[in-house]
């Protein structure tokens, strides 16, 4: 019983020292913000899955049929680091996850605002100029989900020719 007491107060300070899984990586006052772990219900109205390779996003078009916070899980597929930027093409509202490893996931949140265009890439030099690199669309798709669109696939082969096909995510 005496050592249930002592327990007791070390695990509720531990629990608060624990802080908070959505540290800042960037984003502005309107809450376009935070990574984190995993996506919680904070006010995400939806998860959209992102796949990373050498050298594409997929989907590479995204449309969110309403304005406010999306969550981003970014998977990447690859075999070497990568990363993801998303903002706005007018500049000013903007996220970055940290590195993604090989086989590796991260979650970023965004808010979007009625009408805008975004734009995401792979911010790791030379990647986005290599195909790393997708819009997204705030508004114009029916119903309540999310349209996408398969980035095209670049693989190359032992003898170093490089092809570009359709990459099939499932469930799009």
């Amino acid at each position: 019983m005496r050592n249930l007491l002592l327990l007791i107060p070390l695990t509720l300070a531990l629990a608060a020292c624990g802080g908070s899984s959505n540290g800042s990586t960037g984003g502005t006052a309107n809450g376009s913000d935070n990574k984190s772990a995993a996506a919680g219900n904070d006010g995400v109205l939806k998860t959209i899955q992102i796949s990373e390779m050498e050298y594409s996003l997929s989907p590479s078009s995204i449309t969110v049929p309403k304005p406010g916070r999306y969550a981003f899980e970014i998977t990447n597929n690859g075999q070497t680091t990568h990363s993801l930027k998303i903002e706005s093409t007018g500049g000013g509202d903007e996220v970055k996850a940290g590195n993604i490893e090989p086989g590796e996931k991260e979650s970023v949140k965004f808010t979007f605002t009625a009408g805008g265009k975004y734009e995401m890439y792979c911010p790791i030099d030379g990647h986005r100029q290599r195909g790393m690199q997708g819009s997204i669309t705030v508004g114009g798709a029916a119903g309540s989900g999310v349209a996408t669109t398969p980035a095209p696939a670049t693989t190359t082969s032992d003898d170093g020719m490089t092809t570009t096909g359709r990459y099939q995510a499932p469930g799009y």
